[in-house]
């Protein structure tokens, strides 16, 4: 799978893609990622990407003509038009669901990345295909659900994570029902005066799974 990540700060995502889950995935082209700088789809150099807002108010406004200049080059050097993806608080809630369902199609997608006050509405209005909301609270910008977004993915793609079980019975999985997955226990046995549920050292695999299902919240 590929993203196209366009961006203010394309060095955010530098240290998080060559880490754990992602950076293997990286690593073994289950995924690309390219990073476009908002900037450099300006037509004047001594522009800014962002104005002041119309009505007044706090804060700036990032401009619709740089952000559509930007996704229009992709859709040109890619040679289709990918799927946009702007995150927003007024999008729809992002969930496990929502990753299978992504995983599943295969797709490219440009993960559009707001900032400041966010975007000209008008861009999003012509450009952009779906908005997701990653929960109820607000973030310096979009670097932040994209890479929650890539990763959501990533690890579902076959192969990423080396054993394919490993996300199978994960949270909110369609597996145990979109419920909360079952508390998880390692050595020792007895850690400062908390031992484990008994259930889990009796061998007994049919109580064993009864105990998990159980707790599923």
């Amino acid at each position: 799978m590929k993203f196209h990540i366009i961006t203010l700060f394309p060095d955010f995502f530098t240290s998080p893609l060559q880490a754990g889950v992602l950076g293997r995935a990286m690593a073994e082209k289950s995924i690309e990622v390219e990073c476009y700088h908002l900037v450099d789809f300006l037509d004047d150099p001594k522009k800014r990407v962002d104005d002041i807002p119309y009505g007044g108010g706090a804060g700036m406004v990032i401009r619709p003509e740089v952000v559509a200049t930007a996704i229009e080059h992709i859709w040109k050097k890619e040679g289709k038009q990918i799927p946009v993806i702007h995150f927003s608080p007024r999008g729809k809630k992002y969930s496990q669901a929502q990753a299978e369902q992504r995983v599943k199609s295969d797709q490219e997608y440009i993960l559009l990345c707001g900032r400041y006050e966010g975007i000209d509405q008008r861009v999003i209005e012509s450009h952009v295909t779906m908005e997701y909301c990653v929960g109820e609270v607000i973030l310096s910008g979009g670097e932040f659900p994209a890479l929650y977004f890539i990763d959501s993915i990533a690890r579902l793609v076959p192969g990423v994570l080396g054993n394919q079980e490993s996300h199978e019975e994960d949270s909110f999985s369609k597996s145990i029902g979109r419920k909360k997955e079952y508390p998880h226990y390692t050595r020792p046995e007895m850690w400062r005066n908390h031992p484990i549920p008994e259930v889990l050292k009796s061998g007994h695999h049919k109580n064993i799974e009864t105990w998990r299902k159980e707790s599923l919240t």
